[in-house]
């Protein structure tokens, strides 16, 4: 098995932290229906990886890496001094990319490094540094093999695979994501009709799943007290 890369960025309710916690992957494709950032696939980069996201900054942002070389990774500018993403000369996935690290898990991308970013970049590897790109480069050539789809989750493939289902809060928390407008019945009942392995969370309070457990751990939310659903894929799929 190979080592885990990333977090490519830090994300609001990023499960990058809390991903070896979860049933690893019984099935060759690991299937992110909310990507994110992609803190599950992250941890196992060899399997075949699809991601899905409606949002067009996310999935311009993995786009973006795909496609990326180490050396244009290394290539890319800081975010000049006292200016913001918008001044720095690079694509704008690019400046997405840079706004995330600009906060330690934010929802969006910010415009310029929020004040305990600033504080503790160095001590605590935070910001858009040399640092950060060289670990994104590392990264970069272990995913060119991914595939992202800008859709909604009806638009994620159904077939045998491990679906991992982290969708916006069902929550009040849920708010904070630009694209919260989930049917959750609908989806729940998706979940319960996918072929393979189905990993489904959400906050205590959820009610579209079947939960199975319940597991709390820490994220950029703090202390986050989760609902759990496991379904396993029949012994002998994992090829």
């Amino acid at each position: 098995m190979s080592k885990p890369i990333g977090p490519f960025w830090k994300y609001y309710g990023g499960k990058w932290r809390a991903a070896p916690r979860y049933p690893a992957p019984e099935c060759r494709t690991i299937v992110e229906h909310f990507a994110g950032a992609a803190g599950y696939a992250c941890r196992y980069p060899h399997h075949d990886v699809i991601l899905i996201d409606k949002d067009p900054i996310i999935a311009g942002i993995w786009d973006y890496l795909i496609k990326a070389t180490p050396a244009e990774i290394l290539a890319l500018p800081d975010i000049p001094e006292g200016g913001t993403v918008d001044d720095m000369h690079a694509p704008q996935e690019v400046r997405w990319l840079a706004g995330f690290w600009c906060s330690n898990g934010a929802a969006q991308p910010r415009k310029s490094p929020s004040a305990w970013v600033r504080e503790w970049s160095e001590e605590k590897l935070l910001g858009w540094c040399q640092a950060i790109r060289e670990r994104i480069a590392a990264g970069v050539p272990r995913i060119k093999h991914w595939q992202i789809i800008h859709g909604s989750y009806t638009d994620a493939p159904r077939g045998k695979a491990t679906h991992f289902v982290d969708p916006p809060y069902q929550t009040a928390a849920g708010r904070h994501y630009k694209h919260s407008d989930v049917d959750y019945q609908a989806l729940g009942a998706r979940c319960l009709t996918l072929e393979g392995q189905v990993i489904a969370m959400d906050q205590v309070g959820a009610d579209w799943m079947p939960w199975t457990g319940r597991m709390d751990h820490k994220s950029t939310l703090g202390e986050s007290k989760e609902v759990l659903y496991h379904r396993s894929s029949q012994p002998g799929l994992f090829q």
